[in-house]
C-alpha cells in the first residue's frame, strides 16, 4: 500500500511537470491568443493521470499544472482571476477521472470502439470543464477586450472556444494513439 502511495505522488509530479513542458515548449505549443490561450499538449499528461488513477490522480495533476502555469508567467488580474484560471480551470481536467474505471475495463477487454469511447468521454468532460473555467473568467474580468457592441459573453465564447476546441481534439487523437497501442499506460504498478 505504502509503494503504491508512493508511486502515485512520483507520477503526479513528473506527469504535471511533463504537461508544463508540453506547454511551454514553441514547437509544442501554438499561442494562440496575445493574452494567452494555446494549442498544446499540456492536457494529455493530466489525462493520463485521470484515467491512471481517477479523480484524485487527475485533480492533483491538474492543480500542480495550474500552479506551474502561475510560475511561469501567468496572466494575473485579481487573485480571484487567478484562482479560477488557472488553478480550478486546469484542476477540473482531472474530472476526466470519473471514466478511469469504464476506460480499464474496456482496455482489459481488449474493447478499442469501446475504450476510445470512454476516452473520448472523459476527455470532454475535462476539456468542457476546463473551459467553462476560462470562459468565466473571460466574462468577470477580461469583459474590457470585448469589441465594440459585441456582448462580453461571447467575446469570451470565441477567445477561449477558439483554442479550448483544438486543445480538446488534439489531446483526444494523442490519447486514442496512446491508449489503442499501449493500454498498459493505464495500469499502476508498484
Amino acid at each position: 500500500m505504502r509503494n503504491k502511495r508512493v508511486l502515485f505522488l512520483v507520477e503526479v509530479a513528473i506527469f504535471s511537470a511533463l504537461a508544463i513542458l508540453l506547454d511551454v515548449i514553441p514547437f509544442l505549443s501554438f499561442k494562440l491568443w496575445a493574452q494567452g490561450g494555446s494549442v498544446s499538449f499540456a492536457m494529455v499528461p493530466v489525462f493520463i493521470m485521470a484515467f491512471r488513477w481517477g479523480l484524485s490522480g487527475g485533480v492533483l495533476t491538474g492543480v500542480l499544472l495550474g500552479i506551474y502555469q502561475i510560475l511561469f508567467g501567468a496572466i494575473m488580474v485579481t487573485p480571484l482571476q487567478t484562482l479560477l484560471d488557472y488553478i480550478v480551470a486546469f484542476g477540473v481536467i482531472g474530472l476526466a477521472g470519473v471514466f478511469a474505471k469504464p476506460v480499464w475495463d474496456a482496455a482489459a477487454a481488449h474493447r478499442k470502439k469501446k475504450l476510445m469511447t470512454w476516452v473520448i468521454a472523459g476527455a470532454f468532460i475535462g476539456s468542457l470543464f476546463r473551459f467553462l473555467g476560462h470562459f468565466v473568467a473571460g466574462i468577470v474580468f477580461y469583459g474590457e477586450f470585448a469589441p465594440e457592441g459585441q456582448p462580453v459573453w461571447l467575446y469570451s465564447l470565441i477567445y477561449n472556444g477558439g483554442y479550448m476546441l483544438p486543445a480538446f481534439i488534439v489531446s483526444t487523437i494523442v490519447l486514442g494513439l496512446l491508449f489503442l497501442k499501449r493500454p498498459s499506460l493505464l495500469t499502476q504498478s508498484a
